[in-house]
């Protein structure tokens, strides 16, 4: 299993940048088989986790149309700056309390 992490620098979000990374997160799930994808803000900085079984998943939405336009009006507009991690999840284990 894989996760991309993605850390930016916040410069303006709007109405738009909701509505797209709605439909991204969507995308991503319903047609590359993402299995899961969060994202959090605070203050001027987000990160965004999502989990992959291949490595060729990833890269198909990578070069998915869609995507790349949101990755331009992100580069225009909302972001200052950002960051995408690719990682192997090498171990996984949940505790219960």
């Amino acid at each position: 299993m894989y996760a991309v992490i993605f850390r930016a620098e916040i410069n303006e979000l709007d109405e738009k940048y909701n509505s797209t990374a709605k439909h991204m997160r969507e995308l991503a799930i319903s047609k590359y088989g993402c299995s899961e994808f969060i994202s959090r803000t605070e203050g001027s900085l987000e990160i965004a986790i999502s989990y992959w079984e291949t490595l060729e998943q990833i890269q198909e939405w990578k070069n998915d149309k869609e995507h790349i336009k949101a990755k331009h009006l992100g580069k225009r507009k909302w972001y200052k700056s950002y960051t995408v991690q690719v990682v192997e999840i090498i171990r996984e284990y949940n505790e219960i309390t």
